[in-house]
């Protein structure tokens, strides 16, 4: 076969790929690069990799898939469809030897959680607090504090400096405002009451955050993004809603909800790790 028959069949099959998909649409529907950045907050960087052809070129798959599903939503095309057929062009990469998309720092799939950041510093307080108070004790008694003279009071003492002790490695039950904060760029989101009234809806860009009103009855949450949305109660991370990529609607965001979420998914992977 001659290269102008290649270039001929190239051009044929080139407008079944998702990017030429997108492409297409966004020209049909009389947009540039420029205005589909602005309406879907993706960066048109991000952008011109899809049209191009270059999934695997994303910072990582939730990314491909997301980004994806935003652009065809705007310019009119069956985002299912679309979704669908970006992780079959990422399947095809795998089988061509083309790795997975590259992990880069903010990639939200892959960065440890902060709960995990939190504890790791928490133990490295109380092993550096346990090193110090060896040293004095046993290198250096002399710099201690005298001994109480009445044997019983030292005993009460170490008694409440235990109690104390026991208690300190165990946080407190989270309380205080819920924060979702988007890692991501065009993060649609809607925040609703038990009555159906809208308390926040908005393509989220990256770092932006919603703290849900303390007094809104029955607060609940839709998106298709719950991968790309921390979360906080008090300050205090949670587990996301889900790290998959699937569309959430109807699902409770009070304290008291989330928090029954954890404590949920915990009791199941507890009961999944003891029965396996």
């Amino acid at each position: 076969m001659s290269e102008e028959d290649n270039h001929e069949q190239d051009q044929r099959e080139e407008p079944d790929r998702v990017g030429a998909r997108l492409r297409r649409a966004r020209e049909a529907a009389g947009l540039d690069i420029a205005q589909v950045a602005a309406e879907t907050r993706i960066p048109q960087r991000h952008l011109l990799t899809i049209e191009n052809g270059s999934l695997a070129d994303l910072p990582a798959r939730t990314y491909a898939v997301g980004f994806s599903r935003t652009y065809a939503r705007l310019v009119g095309l069956d985002e299912r469809e679309i979704v669908e057929q970006v992780r079959e062009e990422l399947a095809e990469g795998d089988e061509n030897g083309v790795g997975p998309a590259k992990f880069e720092p903010g990639d939200p799939a892959r960065v440890p959680g902060r709960g995990l950041a939190w504890f790791a510093l928490f133990a490295a307080v109380l092993l550096l607090g346990g090193i110090y108070a060896f040293y004095n004790s046993y290198f250096a008694p002399g710099m201690g504090p005298a001994p109480l003279s009445q044997p019983q009071e030292q005993v009460a003492l170490d008694q409440q400096d235990g109690g104390e002790a026991s208690q300190r490695p165990e946080a407190p039950a989270a309380s205080g405002p819920v924060v979702f904060t988007s890692e991501m760029d065009g993060t649609w989101v809607k925040f609703y009451d038990a009555n159906g009234e809208r308390l926040y809806e908005a393509q989220m860009a990256e770092g932006d955050s919603f703290t849900v009103p303390p007094d809104a009855e029955g607060p609940q949450v839709w998106t298709g993004r719950p991968y790309a949305l921390a979360i906080t109660i008090g300050g205090r991370p949670v587990p996301k809603l889900s790290e998959d990529d699937e569309i959430i609607r109807d699902v409770p965001v009070t304290a008291e909800a989330l928090l029954a979420r954890t404590d949920d998914r915990a009791a199941r992977e507890t009961e999944s790790s003891s029965g396996g």
